[in-house]
């Protein structure tokens, strides 16, 4: 039986026909390894931020399910783009949108999450020797209503294919070679990870790297998926392995460092401390499907028997939490709302953490030798994560990477090309 392998193209893999008609060689080069191949594809280029903006053209405030309809179109051209291009060289191949698949989600427009996938359609096309090209980033309701995935939707896409095709792997292919350090456009001497752990990759997508979408991380460590990240462009280049940190040799308790500038801070002032405020706060967020990231709650005052809870969220989400928490504080009879968004978030993640004295106060050490004052901090078993003020983000970062060791001795050159250390 035939291995299966899931490939993703990004948006800059599929810009334009040229890039397509190379798309459409490496598919068929993987075909002729001897396997089955399952491609998912993104919308081209800058078709997604195309189709947003003539929406608002049109109508300022465009109903979801609508947006839905409109954006989910992008991948569809993509999709059957790079099938016309895989046919021209000479080999069978088919396109399918999300729809004919049965590619279900929740009842949820624009952030809506994979529910079940059918493959009785797939697998019949697999066994007659034919590539599939598959539109990313949309699903359908039971009902029959066009969904999509949300940012980095693609991504979780071809993931939850490989899973219910148990795939050998999923091959996400992008512009850059691989997971580094950290961003090498902040710091030109990152080095390219050969492996990391699902565990790692997952904080450092919610940490604010931009490699891969959390949910697809998720996903994959979920079900066991091995991930990679390859360059489109340098397709010779293996790029970094995703896997379970249990089939890992973890050499440095930091695996890399990541910053977060899309956040955004609310602070609640003078909450009664009392049972369920936060309860309250939370859960009528969470309603409007608002996701909520650092959360610290002051000491109670005695004097007023009040608290503040502060916590960020993303910058989009902040017009729904606006009008949460407007509708919420009269209910919870709090003070003054403060929003901030001169913040950053800049966060250490390795596996090697675990249990190792002194990672923290090095970091907090660190960002205060380079003058940058701490305004939340949290932690987990795997990362650390400090708020700091937005103009202080690319010092931060090459502090702690500095710090940590986490370079490598080759740099960037001249025109850009990143380190292959």
């Amino acid at each position: 039986m035939k291995k299966i392998i899931v490939q993703k193209f990004g948006g800059t893999s599929v810009a334009d026909t040229e890039r397509i008609k190379h798309v459409a060689q490496v598919v068929v080069k993987e075909k002729n390894n001897g396997n089955d191949v399952v491609v998912v594809v993104s919308a081209m280029g800058h078709t997604t931020d195309h189709l947003v903006k003539m929406a608002h053209e049109i109508n300022s405030q465009p109903s979801e399910r609508e947006m839905d309809m409109l954006l989910s179109t992008g991948e569809c051209v993509s999709m059957a783009l790079l099938t016309m291009a895989i046919q021209s060289l000479g080999y069978d191949a088919v396109s399918f949108n999300a729809a004919q698949v049965g590619i279900y989600t929740e009842n949820v427009h624009n952030k809506a999450r994979i529910i079940d996938i059918k493959t009785e359609k797939l697998r019949k096309n697999l066994n007659e020797g034919k590539i599939i090209i598959i539109a990313g980033f949309q699903g359908i309701t039971e009902d029959g209503e066009i969904t999509t995935l949300g940012r980095g939707g693609s991504d979780t896409s071809a993931v939850a294919l490989a899973a219910a095709l148990n795939a050998e792997r999923c091959d996400i292919y992008t512009d850059v070679e691989g997971v580094y350090t950290t961003d090498p456009r902040v710091v030109p001497n990152a080095s390219k990870l050969d492996e990391i752990s699902y565990e790692e990759m997952l904080e450092l997508a919610h940490a604010g790297a931009n490699v891969l979408h959390p949910r697809s991380v998720e996903t994959a460590k979920q079900h066991e998926v091995p991930l990679r990240v390859r360059s489109s462009f340098k397709t010779e280049n293996l790029g970094t392995l995703i896997l379970g940190v249990e089939k890992m040799e973890i050499n440095k308790p930091v695996a890399g460092v990541a910053e977060d500038s899309s956040q955004v801070r609310i602070v609640v002032c003078d909450i009664p401390d009392t049972p369920g405020e936060a309860a309250t706060l939370f859960g009528s967020l969470a309603e409007k499907n608002v996701s909520v990231d650092m959360i610290i709650q002051s000491y109670a005052r005695k004097s007023s028997n009040t608290n503040d809870i502060a916590f960020t969220i993303n910058k989009s989400d902040l017009p729904r939490a606006q009008e949460v928490l407007n509708t919420v504080k009269e209910k919870l009879q709090a003070g003054d709302i403060k929003i901030d968004e001169n913040i950053a978030k800049v966060s250490i993640i390795g596996a090697g953490m675990i249990d190792r004295p002194g990672i923290a106060s090095t970091m907090f050490k660190t960002l205060a030798e380079s003058g940058i004052n701490i305004r939340m901090i949290s932690t987990s078993e795997i990362k650390i994560s400090c708020l700091i003020n937005k103009e202080d983000a690319s010092k931060a970062v090459k502090a702690l990477h500095d710090v940590f060791n986490l370079g490598c001795e080759e740099v960037a050159d001249v025109k850009g090309t990143l380190p292959d250390c």
